[in-house]
Formats: structure tokens, sequence, C-alpha cells
């Protein structure tokens, strides 16, 4: 009879809450572990460059997937990977990190091992860990299926982080199979439904103009298919936030655009803020989405669903989930919803401009034009996702970026993520020159995996944002040129790729029309000038400039 363990549980339990990959990078602390994934039938191991870019790459597929898995060794391993830990917990991503660690009995004597600080203390990186995760646990023979249960849930509930410590030995521990499903969800307080259902009536009955405003909270939550219909009852104003584009069909009737406070583009602000009402689902403000805090809403305006609660005009309503608050909000929809004003019909168009060199105005032009239905998009912190912020999103497509956490280089390993998570839809990828030389090494494991993401790399020679902040001219802001179209056939032997390095226009149009469906993985070169900024972008980084400078 086969042995089952404390490995196999953990795996049982990440194989029940959806997690088909398991991200990381082998060392000797997990390696018997390694044994039993390789072995497992639906969890496939996802090798990647170093810890950093698997922490990335989970933090991108759990965007996709729900949920994911980082396996890392004890100490060198988990540090590397504790920056990108930090953003998914920022950004409210369940990530599972799993880290392999010594023995049992090594620990309790407090053997100087490798890995280790060497002072007999082997609590220093979960400690770390702790600040940047929802639950953690250093797991033994008596406590491990326990703990593995309570990390798991926890994080599942709070759509956060989860640090599992496995020492070497434990992991070989025979136990019994889980016999009863996890539990995680928290339910809503009847009396506190109605007690909300009341107060949301007694501010939209009167109401002649209502806004909805949609941020990455409600993506976390899951949704999308509640504010859809939701929406179908009346074409009132609605935007989102950078950090939730998606979370709204941009396509369904009464989309404005990206909010941005007093950087929006046209009559954004204007439309979502000059309301009797503003219902706001998911959403958070921060700095560089809103030009500085520039955001004006009436404290008596908003009404505002967060995971668990909901508040408005001084109350707050909890538990209450999101779910179960947009399904009281759709009642009061269907009874007033016709007397709200509509929003405008049409948006204005993009203006247009003479072709030649790529500026940022034509560059997201064409990339506008170029997106499908059921794209995932990813734009990196920087010009990249400040231009994402004017796109109109086809339906189902998504768009990943990290303004909040905002660590550069993040979105190319998340991309090899999402395509690990997604395997079958197109996967765009548009990353800045200075960004991509952090974490440029998982365009390997993306050939090895035969993955075809177009990855738009623009260069403008080094740190734009920076330039636009402060220094423009100094050389910190200055990166090393490389020969970006040749990087695919180095970082890979066998691995399929085209590149292109194109400057004009015309170019960018003519690759383009050979990447509708691409056979294999492409890199596109945007040469572009040093200063150009897309509009979004040049307001906020004046912001920031004043915010820095004091």
């Amino acid at each position: 009879m086969t042995t089952f363990t404390v490995g196999d549980y953990l795996l049982a339990r990440l194989q029940e809450i959806g997690t088909k990959h398991l991200f990381g990078v082998p060392g000797d602390y997990n390696l018997q572990f390694l044994d039993l994934v390789i072995n497992h039938p639906d969890i496939g191991w996802t090798g990647c460059a170093n810890e950093l870019n698997a922490a990335y790459a989970a933090d991108g597929y759990a965007r996709c997937n729900g949920i994911a898995a980082l396996l890392t060794t004890f100490g060198v391993g988990e540090l590397s990977a504790i920056n990108g830990i930090a953003g998914s917990y920022a950004e409210y991503l369940p990530v599972i990190h799993i880290v392999g660690a010594p023995a049992s009995h090594a620990q309790q004597q407090g053997d100087c091992v490798h890995h280790s600080t060497g002072d007999g203390d082997f609590g220093h990186f979960m400690r770390m860990a702790q600040e940047v995760c929802v639950a953690t646990a250093q797991l033994n023979a008596e406590n491990a299926t326990a703990e593995i249960d309570r990390v798991i849930a926890s994080a599942l509930r709070a759509s956060r982080p989860g640090y599992l410590m496995l020492p070497v030995d434990v992991a070989q521990t025979e136990v019994d199979p889980p016999t009863q499903s996890l539990t995680f969800s928290q339910p809503s307080s009847r009396h506190v439904y109605e007690a909300f259902r009341r107060a949301a009536e007694k501010r939209l009955f009167p109401a002649k103009r209502v806004s909805l405003l949609a941020d990455f909270l409600a993506l976390r939550c899951h949704q999308q298919s509640a504010l859809a219909e939701l929406r179908t009852e009346r074409a009132i104003p609605c935007a989102s936030l950078l950090m939730g584009k998606g979370v709204l069909d941009e396509q369904q009737p009464g989309y404005v655009g990206t909010y941005a406070a007093e950087a929006s583009e046209g009559k954004v602000q204007q439309l979502i803020e000059q309301a009797d009402v503003t219902l706001c689902v998911g959403v958070r403000f921060t700095d560089t989405i809103t030009a500085g805090f520039t955001q004006q809403f009436r404290p008596e305006q908003c009404i505002d669903l967060q995971p668990d609660s909901a508040s408005g005009a001084g109350e707050t309503f909890a538990p209450l989930s999101m779910a179960d608050a947009l399904k009281a909000l759709h009642t009061l929809f269907q009874r007033y919803a016709s007397r709200w004003q509509l929003a405008p019909a049409d948006l204005p168009d993009q203006p247009t401009e003479a072709a030649g060199c790529i500026s940022q105005n034509a560059f997201w032009r064409e990339i506008q034009q170029f997106l499908q239905p059921g794209d995932i998009i990813l734009a990196d912190q920087g010009t990249a996702a400040f231009g994402a912020a004017a796109l109109r999103l086809p339906s189902q497509a998504q768009l990943l970026v990290q303004p909040l956490w905002g660590s550069i280089g993040y979105t190319l390993p998340a991309a090899f993520g999402a395509q690990t998570a997604r395997p079958e839809q197109r996967v765009i990828l548009i990353i800045g020159d200075g960004s991509a030389q952090l974490t440029i090494q998982e365009l390997g494991s993306m050939l090895r995996d035969n993955q075809r993401p177009i990855i738009f790399l623009l260069n403008n020679e080094g740190y734009t944002v920076e330039r636009a902040i402060h220094g423009a001219t100094q050389r910190y802001n200055d990166i090393a040129q490389w020969n970006w179209t040749a990087l695919p056939q180095a970082l890979s032997l066998h691995g399929q790729a085209q590149s292109w390095r194109i400057s004009e226009t015309v170019q960018l149009q003519e690759v383009m029309a050979r990447l509708a469906e691409p056979k294999w993985l492409s890199l596109v070169e945007v040469v572009m000038k040093k200063d150009d900024l897309p509009p979004l972008l040049r307001k906020v980084t004046a912001c920031l400039k004043q915010r820095n400078g004091g």
C-alpha cells in the first residue's frame, strides 16, 4: 500500500483549490517534496530562472486562475521571492508560498547549516514573511494537516498570500488523506443585508444621477458577471480605475473610460464625480492612479462596497460580502434605474496623426486596433501601464498591471504565469527596456514551454518615467543598450521565436498584421524617443514630482 504523506496532503489541497502548476526554483531542502510534484497526475512543476521571477509568475497565474502556489528553498530562496510575495499581498492575490526547510532535528538543535544565518534561530525568515502574508505556519508532524488547511483557507478568504515552512522530514511524515473539503467563505448576516438594502434605497430613491466606479477588488471577488448584469438595467456612467481595468465590460453601453481623478481624459471625472450617488465597487484610491489623490467625492455621495463590508453616509455594514451587496443593489436598480440619467452615447475618438516615427500616441492607437476579445494584456509600470489606461478593452479582455506595488520588471514573468494559466488565450506583454532588463531571463522559460506571447518592448533608452519626475539628463536614468532582437535566440537553444526592430508606424502596422494569430513567441522592439510620455503619465509624473519635492 502506498504511503500518504504530508507532502501528498499539501498537494491534494492545492489540487482541490484549482492549482494545476507549482512555480519555483529547486533547492536541496525541497527536492524530495518536488519528487511528489513530478509524480503528481494533475499538478505540474514549472521551474523559473530565479525565485523573484517565480513569485511574479505565480502572481500573474493567480490573477488569471484565482490562486497560485510557489515553492522555494529556505533562506536564500524565500528571501529572493519576498518582493514578489509583497506585491501579491499589496494587490490582494492568494499565493501559497511553500518553503522547503532544514530537518526538524537540525532546527531544534540549532545546527549551523547552509542557507541559515548561522545563529541557531530558524525563525528569522518566517517572521519576515509574516509582514506580507495573511497566515504563516511552521509545519511539524503533529500540526501539519490542520495548519495546511488553516493557511490555505486564510489565504483564500483574505485573497492574500499564505506561508508554509515544510521541513524535509515533515514532508515525508505519514498522515491520513483529507476527508472533508476546505471551507473558507464567510456568510453575510441577513440582518446586515437588509439594513444595507434599506440604507442604499434611501439614497438611490431620490437620485437623478447615479454613476458606477469599479476597481481591482471587484476583480479579486470575481464580480465581473454581477456588474455586467447590474449594468443591463440602465446604461449609467461607468468607469474603472487603472488597476481594475477589465472588471467592467468596456464594450457595454455606459462605459465612459478610465477614471484617474483630475488626470482623467475628457469628461470622465465629471461624469463619475458629479453624481447624486456614486457606487464604488472594490475601489482603493492610490497616488499614481489618482494623480496624487485628486479625487473629489462628497462624504455623503458614495456607497462603497468592499470584499466583506459596505459603507455609506457614515454607516458601515458588516459582515456583508460584495456579491450579496451587489444583489441588493440589483433589486434597487430594477426598481429605480429608469429615473437615472444615461451616460453619453458616444466617446470621442483618439486623435490621428501623420505616419512616421512612432510616438506614444501612435503606438497606443495601433494597439487599440490590434486587441481582440479575450486577450490578456500586461503593461509594466511606467509608460506601458499609463498608456494602457487609455485603451478601451474588447469584451472578455483582461489587463494585468501593478500600479500599487509598482515593481518594475514584474510583468515579464507575470506574462509567463498568465500564459501558463491560460494557454489558449493570446497574451500581449508591453514592457519598457528598463523594466525588461530586470527579469528578461524568463523569456527562456517561455520558449522552453513553447509559449507564444507577443512582446512589445518599448525602447526609449532607459527610465523614461524617472526622467519625467527628476533627473531628465542624469546618468542614473540611463541603462546599458542591448541587442534586444537577438535575445530570444540567445536564451533558448530549441525554442522558436521571431523578432523585429521597428521605429516607424507603418512598420508597426505591418508587424501587427502578422501577429493576429502568432505561431511562436514574438518580440517587437519599438524604438521611441526618450522624453515621449502618454498623456496620463505626463499628468501623473507632474503630481509625483511635486509631492516628492515637498
